[in-house]
């Protein structure tokens, strides 16, 4: 046995099978081909023999981080094998000067075109990764901050909320029943006490039926306005999805087949479902860029491709999302590098880290597909 190689082969078996599966990954991440022994030997300093890497990858495709496609080709990673890569073996990846100096000229073109800046947000994050990308914003969790009941007349009164973002919502409601102005004043106290400042999730049906009882109503008042305070911290939790560059699946060998491609792309462009998740735990998940490989995506139609996202600030307590879709054999240092710089520039021109450009107005509400601002 050479020399080297009986060095080599004195470090932990683990450590070396970590060696190994990282060059593997980025070999089959530059070719999209199984990858063999030898291959690995020629672009590791290993010093090990063929035999000696074929022995090793046979054992990190029992453990489950690798697959053999077919019995004489090389291997492929697992989504086990991708997860152990990004946690503990990726080499965080810089960006270059020329790139961060592309993306700041794209920024600062884009950001003096806010009618349509989620779409143009999501189109310099495909263009950055050559995958299809996903933009969305998203309100921090309203709550109500104030009710009022007005009483109009014995059959007529009018509920008016107060949200914590400062929007107000009000409802007419008709009875076919009489109410006296007493019941009305003293729901809208009530509320006041136990339905402010909380969350939707904990508008229970023990908080309104003993609110009921409290009341003593025996009118079902209580339900109704209960479920007008539900529908309107609903409304606000619901976040637009903007979508782009769904085409450049085409160009990675792993959709070649048109069906699976065709599965993917609808599902891209039926909306926001690939960065669904409620507000809460958008605005939970912090800074930090984050992965789902294969299985770990809900959605069926992801089980088989990977999943980047970023977050960054937009001001005025709302929070945006940009993720980027493709195969499991991403380049995840690379579009983890890019995503974390577009975010942080992002955050720095809405979310107050510096000067907004010279045009740039102060809200953005997302109506369907349009970006309305207000002053």
């Amino acid at each position: 046995m050479p020399a080297n190689e009986k060095v080599e082969c004195q470090m932990s078996v683990s450590e070396r099978k970590k060696k190994i599966l990282g060059a593997l990954i980025e070999e089959y991440i530059k070719t999209a081909e199984p990858v063999g022994s030898k291959a690995i030997a020629g672009i590791t300093d290993l010093g090990c023999s063929s035999a000696t890497i074929r022995n090793e990858l046979a054992e990190l495709t029992a453990m489950g981080y690798l697959e053999q496609p077919h019995t004489s080709a090389g291997r492929i990673p697992t989504p086990a094998g991708y997860r152990l890569y990004v946690n503990e073996l990726m080499e965080k990846q810089k960006l270059s000067i020329e790139e961060t100096e592309e993306i700041n000229r794209r920024l600062n073109e884009k950001m003096t075109q806010l009618d349509s800046m989620m779409s143009d947000v999501g189109k310099i994050a495909s263009q950055l990764t050559d995958y299809p990308a996903l933009a969305i914003a998203a309100y921090a969790p309203a709550t109500i901050k104030r009710f009022d009941l007005i009483y109009i007349d014995a059959n007529t009164f009018i509920i008016v909320v107060m949200l914590s973002n400062n929007t107000v919502k009000n409802k007419l409601v008709h009875l076919p029943i009489s109410v006296d102005q007493g019941m009305i004043n003293k729901l809208a106290t009530l509320f006041n006490a136990n339905f402010t400042g909380i969350s939707n999730d904990r508008i229970t049906p023990i908080l309104i039926s003993s609110t009921e009882r409290a009341a003593g109503d025996t009118m079902g008042l209580t339900s109704v306005i209960a479920s007008f305070t539900m529908e309107t911290l609903a409304s606000q939790q619901e976040v637009e999805a903007y979508v782009t560059g769904e085409n450049r699946l085409l160009g990675q060998p792993e959709y070649k087949d048109p069906e699976k491609a065709h599965k993917l792309m609808s599902y891209l462009a039926d909306g926001g479902h690939v960065l669904s998740g409620t507000t809460d735990e958008i605005f939970a998940g912090g800074s930090e860029v984050r992965v789902l490989i294969g299985p770990e995506n809900v959605a069926e139609e992801l089980k088989d491709s990977s999943v980047v996202i970023a977050s960054y600030d937009m001001g005025d307590n709302t929070k945006g999302l940009i993720g980027v879709v493709g195969p499991t054999r991403m380049d995840y240092s690379a579009v983890a590098a890019k995503l974390s710089f577009l975010a942080a520039g992002l955050s720095r021109r809405l979310g107050g880290g510096e000067a907004p450009p010279s045009g740039m107005h102060n809200k953005l509400i997302i109506k369907g597909d349009d970006i309305i601002d207000e002053h």
